[in-house]
């Protein structure tokens, strides 16, 4: 017995930005049938020409105006530090009744830079699929990079529940998991899960960088599995990355902080080679690893052509 195909959603969806998870939305949409039209808008005219080889799209303009002139969800999905002036730019060509959506990682700040410049009658819902590679640009995305994954949802208590359904319907419809929850929870939850990993990872890799030349080719020659995930992770996208620690900054600073204090707590445990508090530390951590296992969050997203790649998540 085959499967019906999933009901189409939307009848014109608008991508305002076109690399990593914009484009494997494309290629989600169109894999499963959910929009009549796909217009896809980006601002550098190479991206924008490499989309339409690619045929990610069915109409291609360097104007977000023009791409969300008609559609009844326009989904953000450039840096952070571009929402704002993307929400000023397509304001005037919404209609009303359309959705207004993102992919980004920090969600009060979505929220603070977008809504202030929608229209009545417009709905905002926020989210953010928690899936992605190293690897950006529209080339980069496949349509199969959002099953397995979360993808988090984050209105405001007003927020049009019907605008909502179809958020979530179109996520799950990729084969996301969709949870909601408030923006100010998930920037919390982003920052320990997502944000403080990244940060780390950029600074040890950037350590190794500052090592005597003959040391730092013996880093990278004998990289065990640690040390090649971290440089994994601080292969993503620098300019997104960017924009999430200036986004939440006040998490993140938050996380930092206690994690600093960890920190010196084992530091202070080898220094006095104290092996219970090390011991203790390790077995509670492991139990941790276990319980991700338990949930299936353990597995590397799939790329293209069976190679294996580590989540950007944002």
């Amino acid at each position: 017995m085959t499967t019906p195909p999933n009901p189409l959603l939307f009848k014109r969806v608008a991508l305002i930005g076109i690399g990593l998870i914009g484009s494997s939305l494309a290629r989600a949409i169109r894999l499963h049938g959910l929009a009549g039209h796909i217009a896809v808008s980006t601002r550098s005219p190479e991206t924008l020409a490499k989309a339409e080889e690619l045929g990610l799209g069915d109409s291609y303009s360097l104007d977000p105006a023009e791409a969300a002139q008609g559609a009844d969800l326009v989904m953000i999905c450039t840096p952070m530090g571009a929402y704002a002036a993307v929400a000023k730019a397509i304001a005037p060509a919404l209609k009303e009744g359309a959705i207004v959506s993102d992919v980004g990682s920090v969600k009060s700040a979505a929220i603070n830079n977008i809504k202030p410049h929608l229209p009545e009658g417009v709905h905002l819902v926020p989210g953010h699929p928690i899936a992605g590679t190293e690897h950006s640009g529209p080339e980069a995305g496949y349509a199969d990079l959002f099953p397995g994954h979360w993808c988090i949802l984050t209105p405001e208590a007003h927020t049009d529940l019907a605008a909502l359904d179809s958020v979530a319907r179109l996520w799950s419809a990729c084969g996301a998991n969709v949870e909601v929850m408030t923006p100010e929870h998930h920037d919390q939850v982003l920052a320990i899960t997502s944000h403080l990993p990244h940060l780390i990872a950029y600074t040890i890799v950037d350590t190794a960088s500052t090592l005597e030349s003959h040391t730092q080719k013996e880093v990278i020659k004998f990289s065990a599995g640690g040390f090649r995930d971290f440089t994994r992770i601080a292969a993503s996208d620098p300019v997104m990355w960017r924009d999430v620690f200036l986004t939440n900054k006040t998490a993140v600073l938050d996380i930092l902080g206690r994690f600093r204090e960890d920190l010196d707590r084992m530091t202070r445990a080898i220094e006095q080679s104290d092996g219970q508090t090390l011991e203790e530390t390790f077995t509670r951590t492991r139990a941790i690893r276990r319980s991700v296992i338990d949930l299936k969050q353990h597995i590397p997203d799939a790329k293209p052509n069976g190679a294996n790649g580590g989540k950007s998540g944002q």
